[in-house]
């Protein structure tokens, strides 16, 4: 496997083996049992029914919507849709779970076997298993800053609906699990099925890691809950996989236990001691009975997925010829394909040439200075059909790429129409054979040294001629035209 990451030690190099539980929240207005809304950032407290409060005699009903965002998602991941699943209790106390349990899925998920393919940063592919994803109710939230020697609870999240994407332990590198995140991430917010919000809570990983010796069995792991961003993710595999290696080269051995990463420090700590699954007493849900899926229905949701990251990717490449880096980024987040296709409606004309310039600009300038004014595509100052209508400006000659830069400036402060502004900044290219002759001759006349070294032989002095005509032309000249004729005069 080349994409093994070893760990160094006095005895030799340590295999690095992780597992991910990915929890996203789905997208649905309602919860999981209960009808309780499900907005984000409400006043603690206020989206809670009585189900959610797990008040006496309060039945959980099945949200419809919530089993179709969990079909959508499993089709999505490749993976196989359990026509009948059983919902459990999992049984544990904890001061945000009112009823004592939390209902979830177990031996007879929804979702079973599917995988993901990651591509690497070395452009290698590898195919990850997953072992299932299964529908379970969230837990409400422990607050402990609000006061000095109480803590409060908000159980806006109780019962929130959650997939849990469990990964098969075949991830090798803190690189792979990123990229298998950024994957999933991408995935679900396409089908429209989570937000993927990961700042807010609606997507968490909690990392399962051990390192053991090549060829060896696994180790014990220890799993590193609630981890919210993707670079804290990669922090956390490389501190923990360090901190197990330098334990079982000194002779100890590792605790299964739960650990929190301290994004402040970079380190994972204790939380707790691991719990095994006979800690739950798993039993399934009296109140709800197996859930039945109807073939047809699972055939519907299938017919009606949208293109897929992997699918558009492909697409992107085959219809122009992008490279595979460039397609990749503009798949990864939902709002870059939707913004990249929108231009290139307005394309004129709408070839590979100009699609590529489109995606040059998209991935670099625009992507730079919303970087720079830390903006979103949301909130980009230069719609899709402006941004296309710069490139069909550098398309038909009218300004070349250097002027383009100043013009996609004022685009930004202005989002007016690239046409509009090159008019009233008399930003035109100059495409004038007599215009240009005019220049060059003034250069070479003002150079004759230089000239004769040319004729010599030293033809990296072309570019300077052509630096002094663009200069002279402040930039306007039609770079192509400048090129041929100056060519053309120095070989007279």
């Amino acid at each position: 496997m080349d994409n093994i990451y070893f760990y160094e030690g006095p005895s030799g190099p340590w295999e690095l083996v992780i597992g991910l539980e990915v929890h996203a929240q789905v997208i649905s207005k309602a919860k999981l049992f209960s009808g309780a809304a499900t907005t984000f950032g409400a006043d603690p407290n206020t989206q809670v029914s009585f189900v959610d409060a797990a008040m006496p005699g309060m039945l959980p009903a099945i949200n419809e919507i919530c089993v179709e965002q969990a079909i959508r998602t499993g089709l999505g991941i490749n993976a196989e849709i359990n026509i009948i699943s059983v919902f459990d209790r999992k049984n544990y106390f904890y001061a945000d779970l009112p009823s004592g349990y939390q209902i979830s899925q177990y031996t007879r998920p929804i979702v079973g076997k599917g995988y993901l393919d990651i591509e690497l940063e070395d452009g290698s592919m590898r195919r990850i298993g997953i072992t299932r994803l299964h529908l379970e109710q969230d837990a409400g939230k422990s607050i402990h800053d609000q006061h000095p020697d109480k803590s409060y609870i908000d159980l806006n999240r109780s019962g929130v609906a959650l997939m849990e994407i469990v990964s098969e332990p075949e991830i090798r590198s803190a690189e792979e699990a990123t990229a298998y995140v950024r994957k999933l991430r991408s995935i679900v917010r396409c089908l429209g099925t989570c937000d993927g919000n990961m700042d807010q809570g609606s997507m968490r990983v909690d990392v399962n890691v051990s390192v053991r010796k090549a060829g060896a069995p696994f180790g014990t792991r220890a799993e590193i809950k609630n981890v919210n961003s993707i670079k804290f993710l990669a922090q956390a595999i490389h501190y923990e996989a360090e901190r197990q290696v330098a334990i079982l080269e000194e002779g100890g051995e590792i605790q299964q236990e739960t650990r929190l990463f301290d994004a402040v420090r970079g380190i994972t700590r204790s939380m707790r001691n691991k719990e095994h699954a006979h800690d739950y007493r798993y039993f399934p849900d009296p109140d709800l009975p197996p859930l039945v899926l109807d073939p047809k229905w699972v055939e519907e949701i299938r017919k009606g997925l949208p293109e897929l990251p992997d699918a558009k990717k492909a697409r992107l490449m085959a219809e122009y010829e992008l490279s595979s880096y460039d397609a990749s980024v503009l798949v990864a987040e939902t709002e870059t394909a939707v913004f990249f296709e929108e231009a290139l409606k307005y394309l004129h004309p709408l070839n590979k040439k100009t699609a590529k310039l489109l995606a040059n600009w998209l991935i670099g300038d625009v992507f730079g200075a919303l970087n720079r004014e830390s903006k979103t595509l949301e909130t980009c100052p230069v719609s899709s059909a402006h941004l296309a209508g710069l490139i069909n400006q550098i398309e038909a000659g009218v300004i070349s790429g250097k002027i383009a830069k100043e013009v996609f400036s004022l685009m930004w402060e202005t989002d007016c129409d690239a046409q509009v502004l090159i008019e009233r900044h008399g930003l035109k290219q100059v495409s004038d054979d007599g215009a240009i002759l005019a220049n060059i001759d003034k250069v070479l006349n003002e150079n004759p040294a230089m000239v004769e070294d040319y004729k010599s032989g030293k033809e990296k002095l072309f570019g300077f001629f052509v630096g002094q005509v663009m200069k002279a032309m402040q930039g306007k000249a039609n770079p192509e035209l400048v090129n041929q004729l100056l060519r053309e005069k120095l070989e007279k």
